[in-house]
């Protein structure tokens, strides 16, 4: 499978190194390229600095040929406004964004996209922990 991975941080790190030890094809983008550090040190990926949201970036990270696409920058806004470009533009089969903020998750989720939130996952969890 061909994923492109929006964000390097430690979610977007781990899920490329994840995928590319699975043998899939990963390209991870992001705007800063201090952030590739977090990356395994056996990653076979292709690591790419620049914004998702921008058309040439995308191409270069072979968006047109890809089967997944992840949003994980710290951004709402920005994983939001990428995985509609990549949904509606470039019609990648999946695309899945994670978005904070659990209202704006919702509302997003019943717009059409494929979103996670990790604060309402979170929270969850946790009352899943304390036995509540």
């Amino acid at each position: 499978m061909n994923v492109v991975i929006m964000g390097c941080g430690r979610v977007g790190a781990m899920l490329a190194g994840l995928m590319d030890s699975q043998g899939h094809q990963v390209t991870i983008l992001d705007v800063d390229a201090y952030s590739f550090r977090r990356l395994p040190s056996n990653f076979g990926g292709k690591a790419l600095v620049g914004n998702a949201t921008d058309h040439d970036t995308l191409k270069k990270a072979g968006i047109e040929k890809a089967d997944v696409f992840v949003a994980v920058t710290q951004g709402d806004n920005r994983n939001v406004m990428a995985t509609q470009i990549v949904k509606h533009i470039f019609n990648v089969p999946r695309v899945v964004c994670r978005i904070y903020d659990p209202i704006r998750e919702e509302m997003y989720r019943e717009l059409g996209l494929e979103t996670i939130s990790p604060t309402r996952m979170g929270a969850e969890r946790l009352l899943q922990v304390i036995g509540g």
